[in-house]
């Protein structure tokens, strides 16, 4: 699904990443790797095969927009360094687009370790009047794009059922962008008059109609 904002053009994708397209930039929010394999070095029952696919992810967006620029937008990696650092190694060896990490708070591991992989690292990014950062974050002048919080919506049935789904959450001045990762968990976000939420299914992106409580919309 596209949108404008303030005279660009960004293109919301059902994986939860986000194109804009004048820049031919790919926003990638809390991927979180390594926190798979963390949770199985102490038993946790989570397959192998959940390690493999943030990265067939990554490289289905990457196929479908052909980004010049891919900007991990903080939380790229989950804590200190395991196994999965040498497949993100040579999983960026295939990439041939320049990568920027804007490092958020789960972002310990050395700077240098990402520059030796030619990855710059930074703690925002302000470019044409939007400014990138890990947490939320109100500037004047600026248009924000975040992550950190792993935004979802609840959709609420005609009778009990419900359904809960990441989500994109657009305020006027702010677009918070739902976390990539497999296994990453998600926070919940009730929508005010002003808010614009944009749902995700596995292959669909689309944008949330509420009633006028604008809590949850009815299916």
């Amino acid at each position: 699904m596209s949108t404008h904002i303030n005279n660009q053009s960004f293109i919301m994708h059902p994986s939860g990443v986000l194109f804009w397209k004048e820049k031919s930039m790919l926003l990638i929010s809390d991927v979180h790797l390594g926190k798979i394999s963390h949770f199985r070095k102490f038993g946790a029952a989570v397959p192998q095969a959940a390690v493999e696919k943030n990265f067939e992810m990554m490289n289905e967006a990457i196929d479908f927009f052909q980004p010049e620029i891919i900007v991990f937008m903080g939380d790229l990696f989950h804590s200190s360094l395991n196994k999965e650092w040498q497949l993100f190694e040579e999983w960026v060896g295939t990439v041939i687009s320049e990568i920027i990490l804007v490092a958020g708070n789960h972002d310990i591991i050395s700077p240098l370790k990402y520059e030796d992989l030619g990855i710059r690292v930074v703690s925002e990014i302000q470019l044409d009047g939007f400014l990138l950062t890990h947490h939320p974050e109100e500037r004047e002048g600026f248009f924000n794009f975040s992550g950190h919080i792993h935004p979802a919506v609840r959709l609420q049935g005609m009778g009990r059922q419900s359904v809960r789904l990441s989500c994109f959450f657009k305020s006027d001045n702010q677009m918070i962008l739902p976390a990539f990762g497999t296994f990453t968990g998600t926070y919940v976000l009730e929508p005010k008059v002003n808010n614009e939420v944009y749902a995700l299914t596995e292959d669909e992106v689309f944008q949330v109609q509420f009633k006028e409580s604008r809590k949850r919309k009815r299916f």
